[in-house]
């Protein structure tokens, strides 16, 4: 190991996540810290994610990081939910005010991380064949980071430009007068398609399944309410730190049948033309648990849909009807059922009319061939375990993560797993982080794993590990908590649908932010019970 390079802590990533463990592990505990980042820049979600019309889905100043004063009261937010670009600016400004890039390397992928029993440290090797080693292993690689692109034949033929999503070009693109066709109608294509439909030639989007779209109601912030956002911060963040997904809305404590149809209608009206989540995270307590209450909530949706779309055919093809209400991620969008209203705009619905080959200048549907100048592929990620199985993780006695988890993820608070010492994953599998507003906890699982390694450290301990019953408890708990809602009805990310092969279970921790919060606190509190710590 004389030539391998040595440090306290690796981080691979350096998103939200990445940057605010840095700052912890290097500023706060004196640590020597190295972070390996795939982009050329700091920021993930937000570095990688360019494609017209991204932005926040939840409010820009309840998503910012709460734990510097000095960054509260110097970043101005422009909107109330603010896009990419000012995105990635906040980031960047946030790296520069902890002077964070020196202890990044970018352009860099770890290819593997293998655990050595007998010195109790992880051997990390890079693409760039940069060797390091270190005591602790963080990954901080981001839930929606790994694009998934579907197996659709032909696909490499397509002799015009084509890309995913995620991968949308550094440089400008014009689509302006352009035949485009758009694969997919997910979050990221609502907020894509909404935009580039302002000026393209011809724009054809294939839509799978139809999701529950609301109104996000964005606007400018004023300089006024900029004041009263700086004075509301410590209440903004106590409010997220008490409700279910910590985000500002919160579910009511009341059946959707405790009210009259006509209140519940008045109380559906008020929630949807409110900014944000509260249609969906602030609505009556049993929307997500009862087939009854969700069917209220869905075909008042519905209905939205109908009275905005002209033509009656396409105004059903836009509406949902196999999955209920809420049970997956929520798009907020700003006119975005109006696109189809365009004349130079068309709906293709591939269930009824699948897909069955990319060709040369566009692709064939079972009923028609189409030509493109640019085909997008808005399908989505290998959501929550794609980035991690994208690496070599060997733990104790070589066993590999891939592999244990190929029946499904097992961990303990989604932080560690068994057999894989000195391994943190924030946000990782069957975290409370990964169904959340998710800055809010992220900050929270970071301090979490912080505070744990000053333990550790100052208490000149070589190893913490995951026992296996605690994390099989962890793992049956999730999956447990999730059989009281709707969620395992619809094929989502959130249940690993939506790629083939993957193991169909709940991969996100659906018990609420307080809950989990309390369940860490406790963890931490009982001497880090659950784990097995070695001097």
């Amino acid at each position: 190991m004389s030539d391998r390079e040595m440090v306290d802590a690796v981080i691979i990533g350096a998103g939200i996540s990445g940057m605010y463990q840095l700052h912890k592990l290097r500023d706060e505990l004196g640590l020597d810290v190295k972070v390996f980042e795939a982009g050329s820049g700091v920021g993930g979600t937000w570095y990688w994610n360019r494609y017209p019309g991204a932005r926040f889905d939840s409010e820009s100043y309840s998503y910012g990081y709460s734990f510097s004063d000095e960054v509260l009261e110097e970043w101005n937010w422009n909107e109330h939910f603010s896009p990419q670009p000012d995105n990635l600016k906040y980031l960047e400004f946030v790296a520069d005010k902890f002077n964070l890039r020196p202890n990044i390397e970018f352009n860099t992928r770890v290819r593997s991380a293998h655990y050595d029993d007998k010195t109790n440290r992880w051997q990390i090797e890079t693409d760039g064949d940069h060797s390091i080693s270190c005591k602790f292993l963080v990954t901080a690689v981001g839930v929606l980071s790994t694009p998934f692109t579907p197996e659709i034949p032909g696909l490499a033929n397509f002799k015009n430009p084509s890309w995913h999503t995620a991968n949308w070009p550094r440089e400008d693109v014009s689509l302006e007068g352009k035949r485009v066709g758009v694969i997919g109608t997910g979050a990221t294509a609502v907020q894509m398609i909404t935009e580039i439909a302002k000026n393209v030639g011809q724009l054809t989007v294939f839509q799978r399944t139809a999701n529950f779209c609301k109104p996000i109601g964005n606007r400018p912030i004023t300089a006024e309410e900029q004041v009263q956002i700086k004075k509301d911060y410590p209440k903004i963040f106590q409010r997220c730190r008490e409700t279910f997904g910590s985000f500002l809305a919160d579910f009511e404590e009341k059946s959707a049948f405790d009210v009259t149809p006509e209140e519940r209608e008045a109380r559906y009206e008020e929630l949807w033309n409110e900014p944000g989540f509260g249609f969906w995270l602030g609505t009556y307590e049993d929307v997500l648990t009862d087939h009854k209450a969700n069917e209220t909530a869905a075909e008042f949706v519905r209905n939205k849909i109908r009275s905005r779309v002209n033509d009656p055919k396409v105004a059903e093809m836009l509406c949902p009807k196999g999955h209920p209400f809420g049970t997956k991620r929520v798009p907020l969008e700003d006119g975005y059922y109006e696109v189809y209203n365009q004349s130079n705009v068309r709906l293709v619905d591939i269930k009824s009319t699948p897909i069955e080959m990319v060709t040369e200048r566009g692709l064939r549907t079972a009923e028609q061939e189409f030509e493109f100048d640019i085909l997008i592929l808005a399908t989505g990620f290998d959501t929550v375990t794609g980035s991690l199985d994208r690496i070599d993780i060997r733990g104790s006695d070589g066993l590999i993560l891939k592999d244990k988890w190929v029946d499904g993820p097992k961990t303990y608070l989604g932080m560690g797993s068994a057999g894989f010492p000195n391994l943190f994953t924030v946000v990782g599998p069957t975290n409370g982080g990964t169904f959340c507003n998710i800055p809010r906890c992220i900050e929270q699982n970071v301090e979490w794993v912080s505070d744990c390694i000053k333990y550790l450290t100052e208490n000149e301990i070589s190893r913490i590990e995951v026992n296996q019953d605690a994390e099989d408890e962890w793992t049956d708990h999730v999956q447990e908590v999730v059989k009281g809602t709707l969620f395992p009805e619809a094929d989502s990310w959130f249940m690993g649908a939506n790629i083939p092969g993957k193991k169909r279970q709940m991969y996100l921790y659906a018990g609420g932010s307080p809950l989990y919060r309390e369940r860490c606190d406790n963890v931490a509190a009982n001497n880090y019970e659950g784990y097995t710590l070695v001097k």
